[in-house]
């Protein structure tokens, strides 16, 4: 795997990407737009060291960005040139790991978008699901454990040098007012590798619910699961608070966590209102 990801085509892709993206450049100061003469000057440099399982990745800057109501999020800048091979990574792990997610899953997928969540959530709704636990994840990104995702990686990916730079760029550092700060566990929201590795963690949990014959909706970590009766919801959602926390050690809010119904759910800021026809009542996103 380490061949596929360092051939020309995929750094070219990866670079590309990155440079399209327009981001913000990391803790080295270089910019997206003196991307192209850094890599002509030193890429072939990076390569060889990535081949050795040598390359040195740099610290991820802490950025606190405002959010409603008067909170932050934190979100963790790499360095550009991180960023491309990071990229690069990604473009060799994603068809590793596509074939097994599942089909309700729909944020940050080729093909998958948050219309395509919310028609789900209403096809659901209309077909009498209409108690729907929804679970919020506590602070997500921030509490992920990397040995728990780096095993649900090993057992698809054996290549060494892949998990040594994988688990280089999960560790990094993170440089918050100027302070280098270690990182024992988290993705860093801003990284082109965290919605990947978000996925295939929380695909646990898909299969999970589909074991269990679940009706579901996730786009990244927001989920809702459906079911008929306010007793099933209860059920439902001590027994996947139970499984999330033993499993794949994820915290949920309590606060933001509930039984809903249609009136009062919303799927990625989209709301429901019930519409009335002739003989039948259904609901309208």
């Amino acid at each position: 795997m380490i061949d596929e990801l360092i051939t020309e085509q995929n750094l070219n892709r990866a670079y590309l990407k990155v440079y399209r993206n327009k981001g913000m450049g990391g803790i080295d100061g270089i910019q997206t737009d003196e991307l192209k003469s850094h890599l002509q000057a030193y890429g072939q440099f990076y390569i060889q060291q990535i081949e050795r399982g040598s390359y040195r990745v740099s610290p991820i800057l802490g950025l606190e960005i405002f959010k409603s109501k008067g909170k932050t999020r934190r979100l963790g800048i790499p360095t550009v040139v991180d960023s491309v091979f990071q990229q690069a990574l990604h473009q060799v792990l994603q068809p590793v790991f596509e074939s097994d997610f599942h089909q309700h899953s729909y944020g940050f997928r080729q093909g998958g978008n948050a219309h395509q969540a919310l028609g789900q959530s209403l096809s659901n709704i209309n077909s009498g699901f209409q108690d729907i636990v929804d679970i919020d994840l506590q602070s997500f990104f921030d509490e992920v454990e990397h040995y728990i995702l780096l095993e649900l990686i090993y057992k698809k990916v054996k290549c060494p040098i892949i998990l040594k730079l994988l688990r280089s760029f999960l560790k990094a550092p993170i440089q918050i007012n100027g302070k280098l700060n270690k990182r024992r566990k988290g993705l860093p929201q801003g990284s082109p590798l965290s919605p990947l590795l978000s996925n295939i963690l929380l695909n646990e949990l898909d299969k999970e619910l589909e074991k269990r014959g679940h009706r579901f909706v996730r786009y990244a970590d927001d989920f809702s699961i459906y079911v008929k009766s306010k007793s099933a919801a209860k059920r439902v959602l001590e027994s996947i608070h139970q499984f999330l926390q033993r499993q794949l050690k994820l915290p949920i809010n309590k606060d933001k966590s509930g039984i809903r119904r249609p009136s009062t759910f919303k799927v990625l800021g989209h709301g429901f209102t019930p519409t009335y026809k002739k003989g039948e009542i259904s609901t309208s996103g």
